[in-house]
């Protein structure tokens, strides 16, 4: 075979070409780098180079030609455009950015959780056993990555590594499982069609992260809601969110356990119907003098004998029931009794509320009594219209009252340094806001669960809620509906038809 020197250039060249795209094909499959396309970029490269050097005569002798030099141009100019496109793919893969267009951010994470991954010192692995991906979850993981290197995610076939699944506890296909330092919590998905929810998700991180875990106790036997009541006037959801949030919750009787146990992190007395013994009010007021954190909810036309609570600690709680006036609690369906509030003050408590709305089915005002006084430090965290105002006692007919017009403080949050603790209490004007007919109305949730995180001092908590699409529709009348199906069968097929046999006309 007489190859000319130029055939044999074009030979090595095209061998080392093919040997190039090898490398890179087999780079692309096990997505690092070896040995086997190490190699044949290698021999590539050195081939391809060999070839040009043989024959670079003929080269020069190629573009010489006036038809080479304008086939030279166009090729110059299309590569251009390649490395153009793949510098602006390289940026954008090291320099990504995501656009969520969504009302409610349904695809961003929460400041808190990026708060709470990005602090993280040690490795989270999230694994979830199946065969097949599941692309939501992916690409939720993926925005959890991109915040913490920490965050390690793979879809594992149980099949093929059963002794894992055995290690990490997995019991069903699709099991997801997070696990750091030891500790394994599995995820239950929350939402809708059984997807992953970013709640899910940060609320297993919590587990597995946090040393201890706290505990909130409800105080009973003075008709206080019921955190196991799942009917409407219940606080069963109450208990679920605590729970997604990483806290225990439990039940006490003061008068039984004479005093406040201490494991609990934190006290709440869910809207009590009766009073409470002066010696049960003793026992709460110690517990908050020792640096305790203590929720109280107190309806109106109802006295829970708490007062000496109240003076304690520069609080007001008045005898009244609020109404408001403005009715924009019809838009929602609620009544004048149900005070809208949408004016928050400056607490870390509210601080995630600004913008948002809560609603209060029957409150009464909670203030601060002497505002010049800066022990405790207190801050009125709830305020209502200037269109709201107070009444003695529910009554069928109302009329406004300019003397006791609002704002109204609906609730306070307040603090006292004792010692080395910070003694922490909160007093709100209504519990019904947080009653399982009420908690998923607008902000109420948040308002409740902010509310515990900044008394358990876990501020870094406030806020993780789940996200909800908002549904959207058109109503339409019958006769909307066929103008909308004669535009859709006739007026459109009919303009098109026109318009083509007047093209066809013009040129004919």
């Amino acid at each position: 075979m007489n190859w000319t020197r130029n055939q044999w250039a074009e030979f090595i060249a095209t061998v080392g070409l093919i040997l190039a795209v090898g490398g890179y094909i087999v780079y692309a499959r096990q997505s690092e780098l070896r040995l086997p396309s190490e190699i044949l970029f290698i021999a590539g490269g050195g081939l391809f180079l060999a070839g040009i050097v043989i024959g670079f005569g003929g080269i020069l002798k190629f573009f010489s030609r006036r038809s080479s030099q304008l086939g030279t141009n166009t090729t110059i100019l299309a590569l251009a455009v390649l490395v153009i496109l793949g510098l602006l793919n390289f940026l954008s893969y090291r320099h990504h950015k995501r656009f969520d267009l969504t009302t409610e951010k349904l695809y961003t994470l929460s400041d808190q959780t990026k708060k709470i991954v990005g602090g993280l010192k040690e490795d989270i692995t999230v694994v979830r056993f199946a065969k097949n991906e599941a692309p939501q979850l992916t690409d939720l993981m993926r925005e959890y990555r991109n915040v913490s290197s920490h965050i390690k995610f793979e879809d594992v076939d149980p099949n093929q590594k059963p002794d894992l699944a055995q290690e990490y506890g997995a019991t069903h296909v699709g099991d997801v499982i997070v696990a750091a330092g030891g500790k394994h919590q599995p995820v239950q998905p929350s939402g809708p069609e059984g997807n992953y929810s970013e709640q899910d998700l940060t609320s297993a991180i919590l587990k597995v992260t946090r040393n201890t875990v706290k505990n909130i106790c409800f105080v009973t036997g003075h008709g206080e809601k019921s955190t196991t009541d799942s009917e409407a006037n219940g606080y069963a959801l109450v208990e679920q969110g605590l729970k997604k949030e990483g806290y225990n919750t439990n039940s006490i009787n003061l008068v039984k356990e004479n005093g406040v146990p201490a494991s609990c992190d934190v006290l709440a007395i869910a809207g009590p119907t009766q009073g409470y013994f002066p010696q049960e009010a003793g026992l709460v007021s110690k517990y908050l003098d020792d640096g305790g954190k203590v929720l109280i909810e107190i309806d109106p036309q109802t006295d829970p004998k708490l007062d000496n609570i109240f003076q304690a600690w520069n609080i007001n709680a008045g005898d009244n029931v609020v109404v408001d006036a403005s009715g924009v609690g019809r838009l929602f369906g609620t009544g004048p009794a149900t005070p809208l509030v949408v004016d928050y003050g400056d607490s870390p408590i509210t601080k995630t509320l600004q913008g948002g709305m809560t609603f209060f089915n029957l409150a009464r005002t909670v203030a601060i009594a002497d505002k010049a006084k800066s022990d405790p430090q207190a801050i009125e965290i709830l305020k209502t219209s200037e269109r709201s105002f107070t009444i003695p006692k529910l009554a069928r007919e109302v009329q406004f009252n300019p003397k006791t017009a609002g704002p109204l403080s609906l609730g306070v949050a307040a603090s006292r340094t004792v010692g080395d603790k910070s003694a922490r209490l909160v007093v709100i004007g209504d519990s019904d806001f947080a009653e399982n007919q009420w908690l998923n109305l607008q902000r109420n949730g948040d308002l409740f669960f902010n509310t515990i995180d900044w008394l358990a001092q876990d501020e870094n908590l406030i806020s993780i809620r789940p996200k909800t699409q908002t549904t959207r529709h058109i109503t339409l009348s019958e006769g909307q509906m066929a103008s909308l199906q004669w535009l859709e069968l006739f007026f459109l097929p009919g303009l098109v038809v026109i318009v083509g046999v007047g093209i066809w006309w013009k040129h004919r």
